[in-house]
């Protein structure tokens, strides 16, 4: 499984992550062309530039007027601005631009999350609904086209899981546009409730509303490196040069070593790894609303949602609807309960799993590469599978029903085993 780790011991911005990706392979007219195609006239520009001791990857944003770049994060609600006075976008008309543009499906979902995640933090600071939320730094090209243009990266670099660190904050203040806030500024807070936080003393702001926003939704833990086999890694370049502390955020991609992860004991599979469950009962919500709460949960980094039926109080049926997470993230996925379900609480309680090892196995079809999920107990395959993205792309691209391709995968598999 492909893997990758953002190492913030200098914080995280957009134009971070976008040189980041850069600097580990992505080109970067790639990177360009997806934020193109929403009707941006946009340029991405790369140079490589020293922070600190250190060379790191620059992108930088270049757009025509009248979009306003002299100010950084500040909030504004209520009807759109007139001509002459500083540029603002909606937040619908963000999402708005992204859902039409033809995107790969991931990449147009993950940007909507970022988004809607920036828009939801503003709306409760300043007490207004999402719908009437305009913004400033980061409704304008420039964070459009980092959101965006992160989003594509990931997808094109192919990574499946993205991890990150405990995030380094800075300290100080910044001004922005409505005044001097104090740092972390106040949407920052908000997006990173739940996430591990510290300073080191730093007198700047080195996490930014866009960053904050960015591996809230797309990370799906925070932590030290986890186990891995490094491939690459990469170093983004922030805009500001902090003297003699590098301002880069490092990016390491490779593939997860679960099995070089285990030690002996846990071979054996006696290891119970702590999660937590999240659930509510509803008998009163649209069934519309279910299938996007799902996305949601997912994208902010959930391992399972599912509905049940039950039977509640007054006869009524109704459903269960459960979250499996990891522990950081329960107040997170207790958040999303409330914002987009009616329930009117929510349970959460502890569970474990003890989880068997998987790897990626790659097999040759006649119509393409599909990789095999394969489970092992004790160094014995337990389960294996065809992974559905990779027959569906093959099936589509081949003009082929989608069991042909299963099938194929299987029997390819099989055989490769017995050689």
């Amino acid at each position: 499984m492909k893997l990758a780790y953002l190492d913030c011991f200098s914080g995280v911005s957009g134009d971070m992550l976008l040189g980041a990706l850069v600097a580990n392979g992505v080109e970067i007219a790639s990177l360009e062309a997806p934020v193109r195609q929403l009707g941006l006239d946009v340029r991405f520009r790369h140079e490589r530039v020293k922070r600190g001791m250190m060379m790191a990857d620059q992108v930088i944003v270049e757009a025509p007027p009248p979009f306003d770049f002299a100010h950084r994060s500040a909030f504004a609600h209520g009807p759109e601005p007139v001509e002459g006075q500083h540029h603002h976008r909606g937040y619908t008309d963000i999402v708005r631009l992204i859902e039409k543009a033809p995107l790969p499906p991931r990449v147009k979902q993950r940007a909507a999350a970022v988004f809607e995640r920036l828009g939801r933090a503003e709306a409760k600071i300043h007490n207004c609904d999402l719908e009437r939320v305009h913004f400033h730094e980061v409704g304008a090209i420039d964070s459009i086209a980092d959101i965006v243009g992160a989003c594509a990266g990931i997808e094109l670099l192919g990574i499946e899981d993205l991890r990150c660190s405990p995030l380094n904050l800075g300290g100080g203040t910044v001004q922005c546009e409505h005044g001097v806030l104090p740092v972390p500024a106040p949407a920052t807070t908000e997006l990173l409730k739940g996430i591990p936080v510290y300073s080191s003393g730093v007198q700047a702001e080195l996490v930014t509303p866009t960053g904050a926003a960015l591996v809230s939704v797309l990370a799906t833990s925070f932590g030290p490196l986890p186990p891995m086999k490094i491939g690459s890694v990469g170093y983004g370049a922030g805009s500001r040069d902090l003297g003699e502390f590098p301002n880069v955020l490092r990016l390491v991609v490779g593939e997860a070593e679960i099995r070089a992860a285990r030690v002996s004991e846990r071979a054996t599979h006696e290891e119970l790894e702590p999660l937590v469950m999240v659930e509510a009962n509803l008998d009163d919500m649209n069934p519309q609303i279910g299938g996007f709460f799902a996305e949601r949960a997912f994208a902010a980094g959930a391992l399972d949602v599912y509905f049940a039926p039950v039977q509640m109080k007054k006869n009524r049926p109704g459903v269960l609807l459960s979250v499996l997470c990891h522990p950081e993230l329960r107040d997170t996925m207790m958040d999303l309960f409330f914002e987009e379900t009616t329930t009117l609480g929510v349970r959460c309680y502890e569970v474990l799993r003890r989880a068997l090892e998987r790897e990626w196995v790659p097999v040759q079809t006649a119509y393409g590469e599909v990789r095999m999920k394969v489970s092992r107990r004790n160094g014995r395959i337990v389960n294996f599978s065809p992974e559905y993205e990779d027959c569906r792309r093959l099936a589509t691209a081949s003009a082929v029903p989608l069991k042909t391709i299963l099938q194929e995968a299987t029997f390819a598999f099989w055989n490769g085993l017995g050689s």
